[in-house]
């Protein structure tokens, strides 16, 4: 049997609050359950940093220069835990942000690559910190990935990149 991923058929009348997996046999995107939920480690880290932007294209107040103090969040997850028990080192990690924070912090960003031809719209700064920090992560354990990245504009507005597939 075959589940699409909507609410009703991922949890079936019955089923409680909690997540609980289905019988056996089911799959869930053309994988076993068992893959889809599989036991899985995460971690992340959230750093803030202050930059200014004006989106190109755009009709409203953000068209003009205007600045924000951003705050990102990275999450990591993967199977299982190097010898000593960490999926990643928090301190590599903060680092690797900070490092790209640097490029980008009490900077205009249209300034700078990608934001020259890429608006530097919060989604286009959530998947430029997604594809640095997975580019810049060396030594995870095997299986583990970023998965993603929200930045905040402000305490109510954020985006959210995440890779499909």
């Amino acid at each position: 049997m075959s589940l699409d991923f909507s609410m009703e058929k991922v949890a079936p009348s019955g089923w409680g609050p909690i997540r609980q997996v289905p019988p056996e046999g089911w799959e869930i995107r053309g994988k076993p359950v068992a893959a889809f939920w599989r036991e899985m480690y995460q971690v992340s880290v959230e750093e803030t940093f202050s930059a200014g932007h004006a989106l190109r294209g755009y009709r409203g107040k953000c068209e003009n220069v205007h600045g924000h103090n951003y705050r990102v969040r990275v999450t990591l997850e993967g199977p299982q835990l190097d010898a000593i028990g960490l999926l990643v080192d928090f301190t590599q990690l903060k680092q690797v942000i900070r490092e790209i924070m640097g490029r980008l912090d009490h900077q205009f960003m249209n300034d700078l690559e990608p934001f020259k031809t890429v608006n530097p719209s919060a989604e286009n700064v959530a998947k430029y910190f997604y594809d640095e920090v997975t580019r810049q992560m060396n030594g995870l354990p095997p299986g583990a990935r970023v998965t993603d990245v929200i930045l905040w504009e402000t305490d109510t507005s954020r985006a959210q990149y995440r890779p499909g597939g």
